[in-house]
Order: structure tokens, then sequence, then C-alpha cells
């Protein structure tokens, strides 16, 4: 049994004890863990003296806030939970605020809203802010202001040495640009510092169509990527294309049929972004919830599941897309196509400032692709090898328009493997990631993620 309570302030759990298994769950649930232990940390002098254990056993370092991007089962590991670190102060002077790694963005959007702040969060305000800091983070207004690692200050962090280290653009540089990025591989971040945005509204929503045929079907996902070609760095967007079995425990409104939602971020006057969107109000959606709205709830336009799920996650970064792109992805949702195991597809619309060098350099690109693919599909247990077939034969028919590349924040399932990891990077980020890695873990201690193992020296000369 894995020994280490007397230094732990919060609690130390093993197989067997009560919450053991709660603790180690997260949100996707597709991925068990089965830990050597579980540190419940109280503090981060807790995280600290689980990593100075861990390095002293030769085990590896697992940490979880909500487990929404979990990727690798944490077995025989120190599994760290982080959900009692829940500091949070806002400055409104200096419209900034210092977040724990406990803490959801829900949290952070109430905390800021109180002083007309607001920070760059993504779809889901349940979503752990260190995961979506550290993976880069594609925030909802991400068009207009890059992504949330760019608004990063500072990083508290333990690196493998049990070390607590505070990192920044003035402070262990190197440390601070690839963790922002490189996530959990170069230790535990306990805490951070942020900018807000002084936000207090947005213009947003979704506009739903029901798909009765393919041409339908066509026809609104090539007006939507036709119109994404004159919007603003103002307008961010996405569109899913939807299509739900015909299964009794779903509501009677999606039951058997087929969807094209999109969905709107615009940051600025009301009244312009309701004309932006006007060529889209044209196609006469039978859901409109576009309108002003605080942007506390800028969450709610996508309305992503907050209890835990069994899904199968799976992203790339495509080309911009064609008339037969608009063909091949109409066709996983054609109605009179055969049944079956059919993904959801959201692509997210990049550019603007996503594309655009950020004022504090991190790891994160978008290797100027137009648009991020996110498959989400359903994985019951007994149907996870069939879910990941579908999933890759759907990806294999959109490989004409993927570039090769994907997002770090997004890396799951079998691309959390290292080959395919490092093409979440480009190749000279690549390259400095894992020299990093070798100077700030060698013993490769985190590993338990979407691993960048530590280069060697002849890796560095090849290079």
């Amino acid at each position: 049994m894995v020994t280490l309570g007397a230094e732990i302030r919060g609690r130390t759990l093993h197989p067997g004890d009560e919450g053991f298994e709660e603790a180690c769950s997260g949100w996707l649930l597709t991925v068990e863990h089965h830990p050597a232990a579980v540190v419940v940390a109280a503090d981060a002098e807790d995280v600290a003296a689980a990593v100075r254990f861990a390095g002293r056993a030769g085990l590896p370092v697992a940490v979880q806030s909500t487990g929404h991007g979990t990727s690798v089962p944490a077995d025989g590991a120190v599994f760290i939970a982080t959900g009692q670190l829940r500091e949070l102060s806002v400055d409104p002077g200096a419209g900034t605020a210092r977040i724990g790694a406990g803490l959801r963005w829900d949290d952070v959007l109430a905390a800021a809203a109180e002083h007309g702040l607001a920070p760059l969060c993504g779809s889901s305000g349940r979503v752990g802010v260190m995961g979506f800091l550290t993976g880069g983070g594609l925030p909802l207004a991400g068009r207009t202001y890059g992504f949330a690692a760019d608004r990063v200050r500072s990083l508290d962090i333990v690196t493998a040495d049990g070390r607590l280290r505070t990192v920044s653009p003035a402070r262990e540089p190197d440390l601070f640009w690839a963790v922002r990025g490189g996530k959990s591989n170069f230790g535990v971040v306990v805490a951070a510092e942020i900018e807000l945005l002084p936000l207090r509204t947005i213009y947003g929503g979704e506009l739903s169509f029901p798909v009765r045929d393919s041409r339908t079907a066509a026809h609104v996902l090539g007006t939507y990527l036709a119109w994404t070609k004159e919007q603003p760095d103002e307008m961010s967007s996405s569109v899913s294309l939807l299509r739900f079995p015909d299964a009794p425990q779903l509501p009677e409104e999606f039951r058997g049929r087929s969807f094209v939602q999109v969905r709107v971020v615009y940051v600025g006057e009301e009244e312009r972004g309701a004309r932006l969107v006007e060529p889209l109000r044209a196609l006469g959606p039978d859901k409109d919830t576009c309108g002003a709205l605080p942007y506390a709830q800028i969450t709610e336009i996508f309305q992503d599941p907050k209890n835990p799920v069994r899904v199968h996650l799976r992203g790339a970064l495509l080309h911009e897309l064609d008339e037969e792109a608009v063909r091949e992805l109409v066709s996983f949702i054609d109605p009179s196509a055969p049944g079956g195991p059919f993904p959801g597809i959201e692509l997210r619309h990049l550019g603007g400032a996503l594309n655009r060098p950020p004022a504090r350099p991190h790891a994160v690109s978008t290797q100027d692709a137009a648009f991020h693919l996110w498959l989400r599909m359903p994985a019951p247990a007994e149907q996870a090898d069939t879910v990941r077939e579908v999933a890759d034969a759907a990806l294999e028919r959109l490989r004409r328009w993927d570039t090769g590349a994907m997002l770090p924040g997004f890396l799951f399932d079998p691309d959390s493997a290292p080959e395919r990891v490092r093409r979440a990077y480009t190749e000279t980020d690549y390259r400095r990631l894992a020299a990093l890695k070798a100077t700030y873990d060698p013993d490769h201690l985190f590993r338990i993620n979407h691993t960048i193992p530590p280069s060697s020296d002849d890796d560095r000369d090849r290079s």
C-alpha cells in the first residue's frame, strides 16, 4: 500500500477506502482510473508532498480537477485531485483574477461579472479552469481575443522536483511558455493569475434547422461556410451536424431526427450583431435564441452536458471547406442514409486573433487552420470498439480537408499517443517542449496525459 498520509493536510485514499472511487472519477466516464493512491489536496504544499513522494517511489503522477480532459487511465499512479484548491479573488482595478486549480468557469464567470468583467471561457461552465488554460483554451469569443492561454499572466506550478514555482514572462519564461499548451507534462498547476475583459454583455445564441433531406442540410451548411468568410473578428461561431437515434430515452422533439445548429457569439453592439446574423435567419430556423445576453450566461448558448457522460471524443484541424466537403459532412446526418452510431460533428470557425501570434507566446497554435473539427459520440462500454471504428471512418472520409494538425486541448483516446500528440504542435515547438521536458521532468514523472517524452541529447542533436 502507498502510504504518505502523514505529510498530507487533506486526505490520502487507497483502493477500498470510502470515497476512493468518487475521488478519482470525473466527467468523462470512458476513462477509468485505478491509481495506487489518491491525494485530495488541501493546498499547494499537499501537491508538492505528493509529487515528492511519487518521485521517491518511482510512481507516475496524475492530476485531475473535473475530469473533462481525461485521456489516459491513471493506473498505478499517485493521483492528485485538485478540486479543493478553490482560491478566487478579482482585482477590478487591474482587471485580473487569481484562480485556484479546483475552480470551474462558472465560479470565475460569476465573480468577474460582479465587477463588469469576464474571463475567456469555453462552451461549458463546468470545465475546470486549469486544464482549459494549460491546454490553450479555445474560447467562445476566440476570434476576437485569441486563446485563453493568451490572457495568462502567471502560473503557480509544482514541478517534478517537488518545488512550487511561480512562472511568468519574467520568471522562468521557458517553463511559462511550455505549460500553456503542454498541459500537465511539466507539473501540477495549482493557481494562476489571468487577465479579465471589460465585457458585460455579448450578442449570441443558437439557430437550429431541422434536416428534412440532404439538400436542405447542404444549403444551410454551405450558406454558413460562405457567411463565415464575410465575418469580422468580433464574430465567433460554430456549426453542428447532429443525427439522433430513434431512442425512447430521448425527448420526442429529437428522436430519430437530424439537425444543423449554428451558434454565434458577437462582441459588439446588439444592432450590428443582429444585422450580421440576418443571412442565417433568412434560412428560416425552427429555433432562434440569438439576442443580447449577459456575458456570465455565455455558456448557456451551447448547453453542454453538466453531468458525467460516456462519450468518444476526437478532434482535428481542417482547411477551408468546399462543396465536396459539404456533401461529405451532410452525408453523416442524411435522414435517407442507413441508421447507425453517426457522430455529432461540430466545426468551430477559427481565424482572427486565434491565427495571430499572441502577445505572450505559448505552445498553442491553429497552424493556420480554418476550422476545428470536433466529433462527439455516445460510447456505451459494450459498444466502445464499434464507436471508435465509426469515428476513425468519419475522420478518414474527411482526410482530404485535414491539415494533419490538432489542438493540444482536444487530444483524447488514440490521439493521446506520443506520435499523435506531436501533431498538436509545430515541429519547432514540439522539439522545444521535448527539450524542456528533459530539463524539468527528466524521469518522465508526469506521463499520465497526452505525453511529451523528454528528448535525449541525441534527439536534440538530430533536430
